[in-house]
């Protein structure tokens, strides 16, 4: 068995090995996977952290025998490494090491002190870490300050609270604990909408019982009520409310 880690600030994984094909998620610098094929040059992978499967370019993983020890995720919606003595700015969420790694002909170091492991799930917290995220545009199998997707934008929210996600809404929706109505949500809960055929399509996390931050289009704040999310910018109603589930209380963790 191979391992490789991510050595660019973002890597695209795509369904095929072709830059022609959809991409479907994004590997974060220092992310690591296990090689599962190879074929010119593309490597599809399986990541390591929600277990997603597709195609990485070769040139923006480095293979390896062992897998760099990480203290945490960054939590600053910007930072920087010195990678071979060149500067790189990597996304909030990015694995994080207070000391240098080489990883041949790699060679790591990091700019800032070790952030903390994780983040109490409180609703300050919550609402601190979630507006980092504000503006960032909208991108198909995003999941960095860069572009995001909405599913992206809920699983590195919660990793920083160190609450594994998988990496689509139908699959997060699968999980949790069931809210029976909106009036009962607390912050940092999700709420999950569906599609005229029935299917989870979309996923925000709940700031109170009338206030939802999610990406479409961009991270933004609207406004929700029992039917679902209504836009602040244009006053109409863009998705349909389908079920809530909490993942952690406060204290303590229900998943």
């Amino acid at each position: 068995m191979s391992f490789a880690v991510c050595i660019v600030a973002i890597a695209p994984v795509r369904i095929e090995p072709t830059h022609k094909s959809e991409m479907v998620t994004e590997l974060l610098f220092l992310e690591s996977v296990t090689v599962l094929e190879r074929l010119q040059d593309f490597i599809k992978v399986k990541c390591h952290y929600d277990g997603y499967e597709g195609w990485c370019q070769q040139i923006q993983l480095v293979e390896t025998a062992f897998l760099p020890e990480t203290y945490g995720w960054h939590h600053q919606p910007i930072n920087e490494v010195i990678i071979n003595n060149q500067l790189t700015r990597v996304s909030m969420g990015t694995p994080w090491n207070d000391t240098s790694i080489s990883l041949p002909p790699f060679d790591i170091s990091f700019k800032e002190a070790k952030p903390p492991a994780h983040f109490d799930f409180t609703e300050q917290n919550i609402q601190r870490i979630t507006r980092a995220f504000l503006g960032t545009p909208y991108l198909w199998g995003g999941k960095s300050v860069f572009g995001i997707d909405c599913s992206g934008f809920t699983q590195q929210v919660f990793k920083l609270f160190n609450i594994v996600l998988p990496r689509d809404a139908y699959q997060q929706a699968a999980l949790g604990k069931s809210i029976g109505f909106l009036e009962e949500a607390n912050c940092g809960d999700l709420a999950f909408f569906d599609n005229e055929e029935g299917h989870i399509t979309h996923v925000g996390i709940l700031f109170n019982t009338h206030t939802i931050i999610h990406a479409s289009g961009y991270v933004k704040i609207d406004a929700i009520d029992a039917m679902g999310i209504i836009s602040t910018l244009h006053s109409k109603r863009t998705h349909r409310l389908r079920l809530i589930k909490r993942f952690k209380e406060k204290f303590p963790c229900l998943l």
